[in-house]
């Protein structure tokens, strides 16, 4: 039987802000446990809440970024569980009328080999506050709970279950997390539990329009256990149906260690926590004037900046996407543009988005670094293809200049002129030199000298191969074709 994924994705990301959604304790992380709990936090008797404004700003300024409706009146709702790290026994959340409703995201899905843009739809995005955290290590067979975390400001942001892979669903988190990043409303950091991506995931026969029940597996902090999660979990289901049991509805955890998906709980459905409105806080109303307000302090978006790119510099869409996953990236792309003094803007963009999707982002990606770190500076990378525009050097000498750039990392703009002196890579243009070269490569290959000219074309690139063997890698392969076809045409 053949077999549909469906994926839909519900990811917390912890917002910006110095305090708490309804206090003013703070929310730096690694404070010591239980420091950083407030009165309104643990429960007390007594206390209320009291709305962080900020919160709700940034959560306009994502719902505008993702071209959802902002609400102009949503709810609190008390959330109702029990866990030991969940003070209050109840979480406060919305249900009904959430801040931000609909939106989608746009993403790059990577895919045997192919790119293809992908519109990942969203239901809503919902403020919320995070409960506390059980540990389990250290306490001598007990558990202990740091409630550091509780009344952390969260926004949920859920979509349609409209994913049909992993790959999807990696090229959804990482263009998400990218756009909060962007926005400067979630510091995105994975490890200390900033941005974490809970997956739905359910298979049906192909052809089926009922959805299958699904699983949810919690609290993926990294995007390369996600991929290995969702696609160990679709084939957990399609083996566990195919020999006849059923799935149940359940929340799941993913050992990476063991390479596997195990259940955690039942999954309960939205009656089960027995939502109401919060009666200690007012319904929150957003009018317009804010949410014009809150438009002026954002930074251009990268739906506005690749539209901008394409018009101002003459690339592709493709290219605009790739340039534009995140805000380093794209301000490191327009500085190289800036910093370039040969040929056209276009030329000029597309040689730079090359050279960014290529050797750039291949080496950031061995190093396991993010391009805001990135050792070559854009003005440098701009005096390296210029060198490859003016002749200097080639395009292949040149990823061995990029390499020993990246090496010995500088400060001056002149880097690439000096790895080049330094390696003496410079290409050779002297035509007197390329001819005499050329010559004795013909003497010593005359049987393909002869094919070339009975009609065998194939002879030719093996010429100009040994010709740039010859010059060690430094003719301009451009000459060296041009006095090649001239010597053999004579």
């Amino acid at each position: 039987m053949q077999w549909e994924v469906v994926i839909g994705f519900e990811t917390h990301a912890q917002l910006k802000t110095q305090s708490k959604i309804f206090s003013g304790s703070s929310i730096q992380f690694g404070a010591e446990p239980n420091t950083q709990a407030s009165p309104v936090d643990l429960a007390l008797p007594g206390v209320l809440p009291v709305m962080n404004k900020v919160a709700v700003e940034k959560a306009i300024q994502f719902g505008l970024a993702v071209g959802a409706t902002i609400a102009p009146e949503s709810i609190f709702a008390r959330k109702n569980y029990f866990y030991p790290d969940l003070p209050k026994g109840y979480q406060i959340s919305q249900f009904e009328i959430p801040v931000v409703q609909g939106g989608s995201v746009t993403c790059v899905v990577e895919k045997d080999g192919k790119s293809e843009v992908k519109v990942i739809e969203l239901t809503r995005a919902h403020l919320e506050e995070d409960a506390g955290k059980s540990l389990h290590e250290d306490y001598q067979g007990m558990t202990g709970i740091d409630l550091n975390r509780a009344g952390t400001p969260l926004l949920e942001i859920v979509t349609e279950p409209c994913m049909r892979s992993a790959a999807e669903a990696v090229a959804y988190a990482k263009a998400l997390h990218s756009l909060v990043v962007w926005l400067d409303i979630c510091d995105g950091n994975m490890q200390e539990g900033s941005f974490r991506c809970d997956a739905n995931v359910s298979v049906r026969p192909v052809g089926q329009k009922e959805f299958g029940t699904r699983a949810e597996i919690k609290n993926l902090n990294s995007f390369r256990f996600l991929e290995e999660a969702i696609n160990i979990e679709v084939r957990r289901q399609i083996e566990l149906i195919e020999d006849g049991g059923t799935v149940v509805q359940e929340t799941r955890l993913y050992d990476p260690d063991r390479k596997e998906t195990r259940s955690m709980r039942s999954k309960e459905d939205s009656q089960d926590y027995r939502y109401f409105p919060d009666p200690d806080l007012p319904p929150l109303k957003i009018d317009a004037a804010w949410i014009e307000r809150v438009k002026a302090t954002m930074p251009e978006l990268p739906a506005a900046m690749r539209v901008r790119f394409i018009e101002q510099y003459g690339i592709s869409e493709y290219d605009a996407m790739i340039v534009t996953q995140t805000k380093a990236t794209a301000a490191y792309f327009e500085a190289a543009i800036n910093a370039s003094a040969h040929g056209d803007k276009a030329t000029q963009a597309k040689q730079v988005a090359n050279w960014i999707m290529g050797d750039v982002s291949s080496t950031l990606n061995r190093e396991g670094m993010d391009i805001s770190a990135i050792p070559v500076s854009a003005a440098q990378l701009a005096v390296l293809l210029q060198r490859i525009a003016d002749g200097t050097i080639s395009n292949k000498i040149a990823k061995e200049v990029f390499a020993a750039m990246w090496q010995t990392p500088g400060t001056e703009s002149d880097l690439a002129d000096q790895v080049i002196e330094a390696k003496g890579l410079k290409q050779i243009s002297d035509v007197g030199a390329l001819e005499k070269i050329i010559d004795e490569v013909m003497a010593a290959n005359q049987q393909s000298v002869d094919e070339y000219r009975a009609g065998k074309e194939k002879a030719f690139n093996s010429l100009v191969g040994q010709a740039m063997k010859a010059t060690k890698g430094k003719g301009n392969p451009a000459q060296v074709n041009e006095l090649l076809k001239k010597k053999l045409a004579g």
